[in-house]
């Protein structure tokens, strides 16, 4: 299990090389949602996402003969990046399987790393299965998009620079795909803001999280047809969905027009240029899925890996707000 103590020791050990990304704030967002929202940018993270603290912390802290052997890893983008970014730093080699249907963006991104990526086809394989084979090929170390405790302890220091810079809040909304970022954000909210209750937020097409939640059940979904793909995760995780049960006060969903929606607000409004995963957490204010009237509230903005050629046109497409 993952504790705050794991969190603060990932903070260390990404002082100097992660980050610290802006919180940033919009009296026009603030006044259309009857609330004081805080926008924790992601965003700005290296390599573009929240995945970076994670990944980094994970492989800094194998030891050296291990790093040797080479890291391999599954994902659709965000984690195939920061795992590749991690990598080159800290002088190993990176192998990512990455669907053949990944954001093309995140795929130059990743092999522009240095990572070499193998490509599968998420209607016939399983992106593991893949992953194992290549461990039995050559033996590299595996480092998982989400549930290793590492991962974890790493993904929770965002939430942690977020109470630490605005003081306590009333709620902290996150985007969940399998979790890594929820369970460590919640952790966090836990020991800093013990009175904050935290929300995670999924695509109303991609619920498996929210519905094992609910029902304390494991579910799973099968490549999920939703913009936000980076949570298109198959399931929670046995290190993620433990932790969620314990730390999370409750799940919602959002449709893939409310989270176009939130989208379009941050890139014309704020100036942001966030991926649909990252605007999850606004969809679900933006939609009034959680009440957040009179409350301090804070967003976790998950990631800008963004294909801008498709999110024109999913834009495009969106019709003109009242």
């Amino acid at each position: 299990m993952v504790i705050f103590e794991d969190i603060e020791a990932a903070a260390r050990r990404l002082a100097g090389v992660a980050r610290v990304t802006p919180v940033m704030r919009s009296g026009s967002l603030d006044d259309r949602l009857g609330a004081r929202v805080f926008l924790k940018c992601e965003s700005f993270q290296r390599a573009g996402a929240f995945k970076f603290r994670g990944a980094y912390n994970a492989i800094a802290k194998l030891p050296e003969a291990e790093r040797a052997r080479g890291i391999l890893t599954y994902s659709s983008g965000n984690h195939a990046q920061a795992v590749a970014l991690a990598s080159r730093l800290l002088g190993a080699a990176a192998t990512v399987v990455m669907p053949a249907d990944a954001p093309a963006a995140k795929r130059r991104a990743t092999e522009g790393y240095g990572a070499r990526v193998i490509a599968y086809d998420p209607a016939r394989e399983d992106r593991e299965e893949v992953a194992r084979g290549l461990q039995r090929e050559g033996g590299p170390v595996l480092i998982p998009p989400f549930d290793h405790a590492d991962v974890v302890a790493g993904q929770g220091t965002s939430a942690m620079e977020l109470f630490d810079e605005v003081g306590a809040l009333d709620l902290l909304l996150v985007p969940c795909g399998g979790g890594g970022l929820l369970s460590g954000s919640a952790i966090a909210a836990r020991r800093l803001s013990p009175g904050c209750r935290v929300v995670g937020v999924e695509p109303e097409e991609a619920d498996d999280a929210t519905r094992s939640f609910r029902t304390g059940t494991l579910h799973s979904v099968h490549n999920p047809r939703t913009i936000a793909d980076g949570a298109r995760t198959p399931s929670l995780g046995k290190i993620t969905f433990p932790l969620v049960r314990q730390h999370v006060d409750d799940m919602v969903t959002v449709k893939d027009d409310d989270i176009l929606r939130a989208m379009r607000f941050l890139w014309e409004r704020m100036k942001l240029v966030v991926e649909p995963t990252g605007a999850l957490g606004l969809a679900a204010a933006w939609r009034g899925a959680v009440d957040i009237a009179g409350k301090r509230v804070g967003v976790i903005v998950s990631g800008g890996n963004v294909d801008l050629a498709v999110a024109a046109d999913l834009l495009r497409g969106l019709p003109a707000e009242a």
